[in-house]
């Protein structure tokens, strides 16, 4: 269905031709002044030179057409030139009734649906996540389901770090700790175990132990070097133990990204570009894209317009080694055969913003895509301490994601039994729903290329502009229905009919729900979580005064509190969508 501004754009527009104005003059716009009007018009202003008459005699020539129809409860020409516009509690209720029957909540799906990747996570195996994967992973899966929602087949790419000299330090480290294991046997013919022979406790103790070594002792890390270029030309053993080190520590990865709701429909790596890169080197280089400079593979990618220096994109370094250019080239290349996307997202630390820019300028340049393929760089900023400074353990080290997690969750648990007395797995259950929320909503409703606060005490505040707020709100709606359900158990609230309003609170509930499919569509296009949060945000306001305003349960009229219970329950319906699309979860009580 059209968006409640469509609506009212074609109406004033047509009130701008009849009243003969040119139709690009009927605008309309959310107003700026709440406390004045709903919506308002200024193309009287704009309109003013182009047909040399005062802009307060256009409007009221405008107005003149408009207050005749019943989409207005008030509608008038303000000095300059404005229109301020009122609508009418019909016309809203008959909106909102509009969207219940629609589905989609009135949203229209796109009607040219294509395939977007969305690369986002990019945590190295091996290796625990720490608090700076927060927010790959948190503002890629909303702008995922955000895009899914709209209509878009929506591929989510983890782009895992699992190939290089990493690699080799861990194999290098196993054969000097374990030498007899049979993948370090050249004659060995038999299966190798199932099983690994570390746990992902070992595993994440060898790799950083191995790094610090080998930058004391060179003979150590032409060693492992040695064990990267055995890895990568396929040796029987090394590929074997590769695919232990993936194994391990993905399944530990799934496990602390299921706590944050996030998911991948790839778990594809760097290793998965490594075939591709021959055909690529071969194609720029046949293609005279890509020339030597000092011994390095390098295409240039600045252009005349640029007003800084763009250094050029390197292929191989001068020792034939492909570098993570290379290695994301040839993930475009993949994504390309296999997915066919129209675009492809990037969500990236913005301090990434040159990198993903030669990076882009070499595929387009070198046609790796089509001129109609989108690649976005989304860059975001950091979560930071109180000190301002990037976000650290007591002790200045990087803290793990899931002590982070965990710590959150115990903050909680302890707000929770101070203030009621619940069963202690429910009690753990909600903590934990709850803490994911004041995190994820905490990181979400800002700005992603901004960087921000970790604040864990107005993070986990059942008040504000929070993730434990918008849950509190949910968790209450949920409770009055409940009642009504007790008392009118044959009675299902979305077959209710919904009256017009009767209080200025209800009015702007209602309007606040026709506000959805602008909201999405801006959320989208902008790659904007933080919109749909403002909108949620919003919307759990304009809930909680109607609800301190009106005695739902007590209401005595049995049909406008059938009304309420139909407005309130569809309400619920939307702060669900909307939570589902911020990858967010909310418990039946706290």
């Amino acid at each position: 269905m059209k968006k409640i501004l469509e609506v009212l754009k074609q109406e004033v527009t047509d009130a701008f031709v009849q009243a003969g104005y040119d139709e690009k003059y009927g605008m309309v716009t959310l107003s700026n002044r709440p406390d004045l009007c709903q919506y308002q018009c200024n193309g009287a202003m704009a309109a003013a030179k182009e047909y040399k008459k005062a802009p307060i005699m256009i409007a009221n020539d405008v107005v003149a057409i408009l207050e005749k129809s019943e989409t207005f409860k008030k509608i008038e020409a303000v000095n300059p030139g404005f229109i301020n516009i009122v609508l009418s509690d019909n016309f809203i209720s008959g909106y909102v009734s509009d969207m219940r029957k629609a589905g989609d909540f009135g949203y229209e799906k796109t009607k040219n649906p294509y395939t977007i990747v969305v690369d986002y996570g990019g945590p190295n195996v091996a290796k625990p996540l720490h608090v700076g994967h927060l927010r790959a992973a948190v503002i890629g899966e909303s702008v995922k389901r955000i895009g899914k929602f709209v209509g878009y087949n929506m591929i989510g790419d983890i782009h895992l770090g699992d190939w290089g000299l990493q690699m080799g330090l861990i194999i290098t480290e196993l054969k000097k700790r374990q030498p007899d294991l049979p993948y370090f046997d050249e004659s060995f013919t038999g299966e190798y175990p199932e099983e690994a022979p570390f746990t992902i406790s070992e595993l994440e103790e060898i790799y950083p132990y191995a790094s610090a070594y080998s930058k004391k002792h060179p003979d150590y890390l032409e060693e492992a070097r040695n064990a990267t270029f055995r890895l990568q030309k396929g040796e029987r053993g090394y590929a074997a133990l590769w695919k232990h080190i993936c194994n391990v520590s993905i399944a530990d990865l799934k496990k602390n990204y299921d706590r944050l709701n996030v998911h991948f429909e790839l778990w594809k790596g760097e290793s998965d570009a490594e075939s591709y890169i021959p055909g690529l080197v071969e194609h720029l280089k046949e293609g005279g894209y890509a020339h030597y400079s000092d011994g390095a593979l390098v295409v240039d990618v600045k252009e005349p317009t640029d007003t800084k220096e763009i250094p050029p994109c390197m292929i191989l370094k001068s020792d034939g080694s492909a570098l993570y250019n290379t290695t994301d080239l040839g993930t475009i290349i993949e994504r390309v055969k296999l997915y066919n996307p129209g675009a492809m997202k990037y969500v990236i630390d913005k301090r990434q913003d040159l990198y993903f820019q030669q990076v882009f300028r070499c595929a387009r340049k070198a046609k790796l895509v089509g001129d109609d393929v989108e690649l976005t760089f989304l860059g975001f900023g950091t979560m930071n301490g109180k000190d301002g400074k990037p976000f650290k353990t007591r002790d200045g080290g990087v803290m793990r994601l899931e002590y982070m997690i965990n710590d959150v969750t115990q903050s909680v648990y302890e707000k929770i039994m101070a203030n009621r007395e619940i069963p202690e797995e429910e009690a753990r259950d909600t903590a934990e729903k709850v803490a994911v929320a004041a995190i994820k909503y905490g990181d979400l409703s800002n700005q992603p290329s901004k960087d921000y606060i970790f604040d864990l005490d107005r993070f986990t505040a059942f008040e504000g502009n929070t993730g434990p707020y918008i849950l509190y709100t949910i968790v209450r709606i949920k409770s009055i229905l409940n009642k009504y359900k007790e008392l009118h158990s044959d009675v299902r609230p979305e077959e209710l009919e919904l009256l017009p309003a009767s209080s200025d609170s209800e009015t702007g509930l209602m309007l606040e729900l026709t506000k959805f499919s602008d909201m999405i569509d801006v959320a989208f296009k902008e790659n904007a979580p933080n919109k749909l949060c403002q909108f949620v945000y919003d919307l759990a306001n304009a809930f909680n005064r109607f609800y301190h305003e009106n005695k739902i349960i007590a209401e005595e009229d049995e049909k406008k509190q059938a009304s309420w219970i139909a407005l309130i329950s569809y309400t619920l319906d939307m702060l669900n969508q909307c939570i589902e699309l911020l990858a967010i979860e909310a418990p039946d009580r706290m």
